[in-house]
């Protein structure tokens, strides 16, 4: 049955947070096709995470079991998902685009004699079904149709979609046991690569303050860092503030730093470069301060205030603990 199905992605018996969001993308496809949509979750003794996909308004989630898929391997994915894709006859198979899909999923694709549309940020259904993508950090948009016969294969890009737009249901949980014989695994599993620890995960953050080249100096940082304090937000930085050691490279928010989706990102005199923007643009509420009118940061801001940040940002730290005392 033409379906539409998510792949999502867990690591020692966690979610990745961007599932979520390729779960939100595969409900609006599905939605604008419609089309059924599925979910699965791949690993060892991965049943309980899938009972967990199955509380959102989807027709089903597939716990994919197996021991030679406890810990990850581009070849047992590979052959796993390729037999689950067989097996639901899914038009539409999505991933989130993360490190491990960048590495499996366009073997899964090669297997149908098909192509992977990666890091999507965006689909179209009127006439052909159209996925956008992001070329030179940011800079253009362009689309893409799949030609032919076959499944369609995608990553969707993080921030692309909000989670918490996953409305609440009651999927059925079905066990699928893919057939893999230890001799077609290549690689010898080792310890998985650790990044070193930072201080902050701002893709965690639901409210994040960020500064740009408008504070002009940085013994100013500090204005900012308050506000931030005052809100109880993470403190953030476009990549000029990042790159002049004002702020550590961790708080850095762009194409070339952290990819944040928060309640609210507030802007503070940042002019909206699309390395920034692309960051960013996932966000549920942004505000802008910036004494530039013609900022670009205001295309894309829900709330703008157009002023020189060091008379706005006093007067918002005094009214968020006026607020607080209240």
């Amino acid at each position: 049955m033409s379906s539409v199905l998510v792949v999502m992605e867990q690591q020692g018996g966690k979610w990745h947070r961007m599932s979520w969001e390729a779960l939100a993308c595969g409900v609006e496809l599905g939605k604008q096709l419609g089309l059924p949509v599925e979910a699965a979750v791949v690993g060892s003794g991965v049943s309980g995470l899938a009972a967990e996909a199955a509380t959102k308004d989807i027709s089903k989630v597939y716990a994919v079991n197996h021991a030679l898929l406890e810990h990850y391997t581009s070849d047992a994915f590979t052959s796993a998902v390729e037999q689950l894709t067989k097996q639901t006859g899914a038009s539409f198979v999505l991933f989130p685009h993360t490190y491990q899909v960048r590495d499996f999923a366009p073997k899964v694709a090669t297997r149908f004699g098909r192509v992977l549309v990666s890091d999507v940020v965006s689909v179209r259904t009127s006439g052909a079904v159209t996925f956008v993508r992001q070329l030179f950090q940011g800079k253009m948009n362009a689309d893409f149709q799949v030609a032919g016969t076959g499944p369609t294969f995608a990553s969707i890009q993080a921030g692309a979609f909000r989670a918490d737009s996953l409305a609440a249901g009651s999927a059925a949980v079905s066990e699928f046991a893919p057939s893999i014989e230890a001799s077609i695994i290549r690689v010898k599993v080792d310890a998985p690569f650790r990044e070193s620890s930072r201080a902050v995960d701002l893709t965690a953050a639901e409210l994040i303050v960020s500064v740009g080249r408008g504070i002009k100096d940085k013994d100013n940082i500090h204005i900012v860092q308050e506000l931030a304090a005052a809100m109880g937000a993470e403190l953030a930085a476009s990549r000029p503030i990042c790159d002049a050691g004002w702020l550590p490279m961790e708080r850095q928010v762009g194409s070339s730093g952290q990819t944040v989706s928060p309640k609210v990102y507030m802007a503070v005199g940042i002019s909206g470069a699309i390395q920034h923007l692309v960051g960013m643009k996932g966000s549920k509420a942004i505000v802008a301060i910036n004494k530039d009118e013609n900022a670009p940061i205001f295309e894309v801001a829900d709330y703008g205030i157009i002023g020189d940040l060091f008379e706005v940002v006093p007067a918002l730290i005094a009214e968020v603990k006026k607020a607080k005392n209240s």
